[in-house]
């Protein structure tokens, strides 16, 4: 099959770049509105063909699939104009722009018998999927709390907040990991420089006293994608900027030594050792789009689906009301 990427930015070389990679793909098309990029795009991939029209990609019959990498205001009129043309569809982080879009992309997606994917490409990383093998394995125990930080300098965004374009990582890592439906999102932040949030900090509390906590930040001195999981049994600390220990699992944590009453406990700390486990170092966005071509050749269910982009856009939306009404808790709960 031939699969088209739409949007030669920031992110789409990286598309090109790793299905032009994957077996089964025999060739990539692409479009952009721009006809300098598309000339750039030839340029570094001299044997792609580029399109400046995207109907005349979508007449393609041997275009058996699209990669949408544009920004997410337009995920949802390219994306529902793929699936009517027949094409299975991968969109970049956050799927779309609201909850309905996502709805109506994975309603359409069924009816045509497509596959739609949310490229989560965190949760392809080797780090990610040790964790979850973990968790699954019950080693940590049962998760207390999930500590986010992605700060950096940058990139401003005119069309978005930092919460719409940082936070998505981390929440689809944190979807994929816990495995539960949160039952409320607060969040607050501040705008210095434009309409758009810059910095914010968003909560989300799950059922069992689970609590997620995200910062994220475009005007930090230093970049950070750190994040800390806290079990019963065992800590974890996930620091994707460490080049050699990304993963490390901490036997430290807190027992109950005497409960005298409900009012009354007594607790002692548990200190024990650090280790680094082994994880796969592979291109985590390379596991992405092979599971892409895989899933539209024998119908498996791909890993972040459109299901799981609707999630993280429910939070968002949440986040983005609670931002609104300056803090207030807003609940999820069916």
């Amino acid at each position: 099959m031939k699969i088209g990427v739409v949007g030669f930015g920031y992110w789409g070389p990286n598309l090109v770049r790793n299905f032009q990679g994957t077996p089964g793909v025999d060739g990539v098309v692409c479009f952009d509105s721009s006809e300098k990029r598309l000339q750039i795009a030839k340029q570094k991939f001299p044997t792609i063909e580029t399109f400046g029209n995207y109907d005349d990609l979508l007449k393609r019959d041997d275009v058996k699939a699209v990669a949408i990498a544009t920004p997410v205001s337009t995920h949802f009129p390219l994306g529902i104009k793929a699936l009517e043309a027949g094409k299975h569809l991968l969109l970049e982080k956050p799927m779309a722009e609201s909850t309905e879009q996502c709805a109506t992309l994975i309603e359409m997606a069924g009816k045509k018998k497509l596959v739609l994917m949310v490229d989560h490409t965190f949760v392809y990383t080797g780090a990610v999927r040790k964790i979850k093998e973990m968790i699954d394995e019950g080693r940590l125990g049962q998760i207390m709390y999930f500590d986010s930080v992605r700060v950096n300098l940058g990139l401003f965004q005119h069309d978005t907040n930092v919460v719409w374009d940082l936070a998505p990582h981390d929440l689809s890592i944190m979807d994929y990991l816990v495995g539960q439906d949160p039952v409320g999102v607060a969040a607050i932040g501040a705008k210095h420089f434009n309409e758009m949030e810059d910095i914010a900090y968003l909560t989300v509390r799950y059922n069992n006293q689970l609590l997620a906590h995200f910062h994220v930040n475009w005007m930090s001195p230093v970049k950070v994608r750190k994040i800390l999981i806290g079990g019963s049994k065992l800590m974890v600390m996930y620091d994707d900027m460490d080049p050699s220990e990304k993963v490390k699992v901490y036997d430290k944590g807190v027992d109950i030594k005497e409960r005298e009453s409900i009012y009354r406990v007594l607790v002692q700390y548990r200190t024990g050792d650090m280790w680094a486990p082994k994880i796969d170092l592979g291109e985590a966005l390379s596991l992405m789009t092979a599971e892409f071509v895989e899933a539209i050749k024998t119908g498996k269910r791909p890993t972040t689906d459109g299901r799981s982009g609707l999630k993280v856009v429910k939070i968002l939306e949440a986040a983005q009301e609670s931002l609104r009404a300056g803090g207030k808790m807003i609940d999820l709960t069916p």
